[in-house]
């Protein structure tokens, strides 16, 4: 297969993350997430807007709010905040809270996030000082409107990676730490996850070369997307056996996140980061074709 890697222009993020292609706006937006910036890119304009998240450290994700177009949730350390933002001017302000996880641990934040397609929110959290590698102060919760903050998984490292495959009744999830992905039953009437099973192992012989797994996505033929923040890889996996199908190669180490998106949903955006010091093209976002698979398109929270 022959398939081709370009950058979007003016695309930089320090620690891109998140990607999320919005179907009714032709648009990616993604998050620089260390810096509380958040990123759009106009398809039909070959463009990103950016816009800082007034007074917020971090914006860990970003996920349009269904019937408002001017409303994003946004993580902003252990909140999940509502922000407004036109998606063009330079700065987005926070209007409310929707709910806060783990009040009480200062050292933790956010990270991915996404909604399963019913339109719930999906996400976690992990430590976000100290060795974060190797610290399991993370949870992973789901929230949908009118309710409460569920518990899905408790002793979680670095919460991640999130893809659902509703033909198949599953829900696909990465612990960066655990360096694997799992699959869970799911029910999408209900939210709830079951009967976790490793499905890819990203270890290796040295422990020392474990590669670590970030963002993911699924395609409409099952295929996962996974992302590796060490390997300059994503890889396509068939999650019913395992196997890699296709590796494709990002020129640089840091890749955070994929998603599908373009008018027939037929391109790959990945997210990179620039962290330790990485040498350009780090924290570029590229967009990936010819790769002959379509993604689902992005849902919006329902709130």
């Amino acid at each position: 297969m022959s398939y081709k890697v370009e950058a979007l222009p003016d695309s930089y993020a320090f620690l891109g993350e998140g990607p999320h292609w919005d179907v009714a706006r032709q648009s990616l937006y993604y998050v620089d997430l260390e810096r509380g910036f958040l990123h759009r890119y106009d398809y039909k304009q070959n463009k990103v807007y950016k816009a800082k998240v007034e007074g917020e450290t971090f914006a860990t994700f970003i996920l349009p709010v269904e019937g408002n177009p001017l409303e994003f949730a946004v993580g902003c350390d252990r909140r999940a905040a509502i922000v407004n933002w036109d998606g063009v001017s330079p700065v987005a302000k926070v209007v409310r809270t929707l709910f806060e996880v783990q009040p009480g641990l200062k050292d933790n934040r956010l990270n991915d996030a996404k909604t399963d397609p019913r339109g719930r929110f999906v996400g976690g959290t992990m430590a976000c000082t100290g060795d974060i590698f190797a610290q399991r102060k993370g949870e992973l919760y789901s929230w949908q409107a009118g309710g409460q903050v569920k518990l899905i998984k408790t002793d979680v490292g670095i919460s991640n990676g999130l893809a659902w495959d509703e033909k198949a009744k599953k829900f696909y999830y990465i612990d960066t730490n655990d360096f694997e992905v799992k699959a869970f039953d799911y029910n999408v009437d209900t939210g709830a996850a079951s009967n976790p099973k490793v499905i890819f192992n990203l270890r290796r012989s040295n422990p020392q070369e474990n590669l670590k797994p970030d963002g993911m996505t699924v395609d409409t033929d099952g295929n996962i997307y996974v992302a590796t923040f060490n390997g300059a890889t994503v890889f396509k996996v068939n999650p019913s056996t395992g196997k890699v199908l296709l590796e494709i190669t990002i020129p640089t180490k840091q890749i955070t996140s994929v998603a599908f998106g373009g008018p027939n949903l037929d391109i790959l955006y990945v997210t990179t980061a620039a962290n330790n010091e990485q040498p350009a093209p780090a924290g570029t976002t590229y967009k990936v074709t010819g790769l002959n698979a379509k993604g689902l398109p992005g849902v919006s929270l329902k709130i």
